[in-house]
């Protein structure tokens, strides 16, 4: 019987953040365990968590919207800090939305106080005694939303359903802060926001991940 490498499963509740420290060599794995829910992830060297993985840098990177999979997100210093090692998604995430933040939810009419992205990624970090001033620009994972022939952009819901993953393995020492997007009008997560799930491992599971009732 072949030992399988120890596995720290993290529960990222709905329109709520979690965080979790990764060595290099490490892997995170994000899943939506109930299908249709977006996840924001943010990713922070442990050396300085100035250098942050950047979107726009990984954009100019890849040459590509999204990265495949054996590429690699890089930081606002230009340096890897995660490569995609597996998705078993559709493969819609997107790297083009701003976290939603208070402004956005007064905006869209909100009075009060609304979850929010950013608000999420402050709340988590500092739970690892982590200090994030500025939001950076999430990698919006499983988020839908495709650019039309004249550039518009369209926000459509999710395409995952339960048990869809994407898995990232870290280049640095790091800290990864998922949040479960609180967005409940506009329908990206189909109106009602749910919960994550983060498992980091020393090397990908290779496993499906396990629907309730579902025998290991």
């Amino acid at each position: 019987m072949t030992s399988k490498a120890a596995t720290n499963h993290v529960a990222v509740p709905a329109r709520q953040a979690r965080a979790v420290a990764v060595t290099a060599g490490e892997c995170v794995r994000v899943i939506d365990t109930k299908g249709r829910q977006v996840g924001d992830l943010f990713a922070f060297t442990r050396a300085d968590p100035r250098e942050y993985l950047s979107a726009a840098h990984t954009r100019a990177h890849v040459g590509r919207l999204f990265p495949a999979i054996g590429e690699e997100f890089v930081t606002n210093h230009r340096r890897p800090l995660l490569t995609l090692v597996d998705d078993t998604s559709p493969g819609r995430h997107d790297m083009l939305i701003a976290a939603c933040d208070p402004a956005r939810y007064r905006a869209l009419g909100v009075s009060g106080w609304h979850a929010s992205c950013a608000e999420n990624l402050r709340s988590a970090a500092s739970a690892l005694g982590v200090d994030i001033e500025d939001t950076p620009q999430p990698v919006n994972l499983f988020m839908n939303i495709p650019v039309t022939d004249t550039g518009d952009l369209t926000w459509d819901p999710a395409r995952t359903v339960p048990g869809d993953s994407v898995t990232l393995r870290a280049e640095r020492d790091c800290f990864v802060v998922v949040s479960a997007c609180p967005q409940d009008l506009i329908d990206i997560n189909s109106g009602v926001p749910t919960c994550l799930e983060i498992e980091v491992s020393a090397e990908p599971t290779g496993q499906p991940w396990k629907k309730e009732g579902n025998p290991a």
